[in-house]
């Protein structure tokens, strides 16, 4: 047995609420979306030098969770670093870890209506229950002989 944490089963919700393509879109928008805002604010916070103005910050942060990185905006000091740092790896890992577990829900319910269309194979309580059936059926045929 797992033990899921609090940001696991998020995550779970969140991926569950993108059931079709334009959900998913509206999931991945939002995840980038509020991750940009935060590392906008918290850059003009952490770097107030390089980063004087909102704006400034939010340039900023598009361009590094997006992973473009222009360069025309850096963080000069060590709490800007960081702040950069964490940015940086929530860009790169989290919003394409969502988006690949978006992905994979839809391809896994994808096979999943492809076995149900073609009649998917029985499973192993399903074949147990006939051989019970069987079972049965022969046993009271053998009564009647």
């Amino acid at each position: 047995m797992t033990n899921e944490t609090r940001l696991e089963r998020r995550l779970d919700r969140l991926i569950a609420h993108a059931e079709n393509p334009r959900k998913a879109a509206v999931v991945i928008a939002a995840v980038t979306t509020t991750i940009t805002l935060f590392a906008g604010w918290l850059m003009t916070v952490t770097d107030r030098d390089g980063f004087p103005t909102l704006g400034s910050g939010l340039w900023w942060a598009v361009q590094t969770v997006t992973t473009v990185g222009y360069g025309d905006h850096v963080p000069t000091t060590r709490p800007g670093q960081i702040t950069a740092a964490v940015v940086m790896l929530l860009g790169i890992g989290f919003v394409t870890v969502i988006t690949a577990s978006i992905t994979g829900a839809f391809i896994s319910r994808s096979r999943r209506d492809d076995h149900l269309e073609r009649g998917a194979p029985a499973t192993a309580e399903q074949l147990r229950q006939i051989d019970e059936r069987l079972a049965r059926i022969e046993a009271a045929l053998a009564k009647r002989s």
